[in-house]
């Protein structure tokens, strides 16, 4: 390996633990409890600069967090959507929108922290723009909500819109409360992320099939 190529794998190595650190940190502790210096401390960085300087701002860093997991979760979400098909069944286009998201938590092993750093970043009243962009927003999921909508034309815009954002929130929090009881160690329901993935289903199955009460 040349001087350049050994210099150009040190940077990506170096990025690469100062993101997993800073995921890991930020789930765990929220976004502002977690500052550049503790990161890098964290990350075994001896130079507290190092994370503003390979990744910026605190917004350019949860970006680049957000985007390393996007574009590996749009992977899953293009094959579930492709075995979904045509299918005119609400229960599949459900579980092909919640199921993406744990089968990615399952796949990256264990310990996870990504369900958890969405949720502290959702909370942010400016990040959470970050999160929406890079995921929530992605062509695969608005797919499958096409597919999803399709199959409830009575269903009102604003009814639309209200479940979409209770769907969202219910996948990750549930997500992150599976997450954070695994790190744990105690019990969690469901023998696997597939089982969890299943009682996430019944209940958004729930949620987009309750009845719509009309204004007074």
């Amino acid at each position: 390996m040349t001087a350049r190529g050994a210099r150009h794998e040190q940077v990506r190595a170096t990025r690469e633990v100062i993101r997993s650190t800073a995921e890991r940190l930020f789930a765990e502790y929220g976004m502002y409890a977690v500052s550049n210096r503790r990161i890098s401390e964290a990350a075994g960085q001896g130079n507290t600069a190092v994370v503003s300087y390979h990744f910026g701002s605190k917004a350019d860093l949860v970006r680049a967090i957000t985007h390393h997991h996007a574009e590996r979760l749009e992977r899953v979400s293009r094959r579930l959507l492709a075995e979904t098909g045509d299918s005119a069944e609400l229960r599949d286009w459900v579980a092909c929108l919640v199921r993406s998201t744990p089968e990615y938590l399952a796949d990256l092993g264990s310990p996870t922290w990504f369900a958890r750093f969405c949720v502290q970043v959702m909370a942010d009243p400016v990040l959470h723009e970050i999160l929406v962009a890079e995921i929530l927003t992605a062509p695969a999921w608005q797919r499958i909500l096409v597919g999803l909508h399709r199959c409830l034309p009575e269903l009102p815009d604003e009814v639309r819109a209200e479940r979409t954002a209770m769907t969202r929130h219910v996948i990750l929090h549930m997500c992150a409360h599976r997450e954070r009881t695994l790190a744990l160690g105690t019990a969690t329901p469901g023998a696997g992320w597939h089982e969890a993935a299943t009682g996430i289903v019944d209940a958004i199955v729930g949620v987009w099939t309750a009845p719509v009460t009309s204004g007074s």
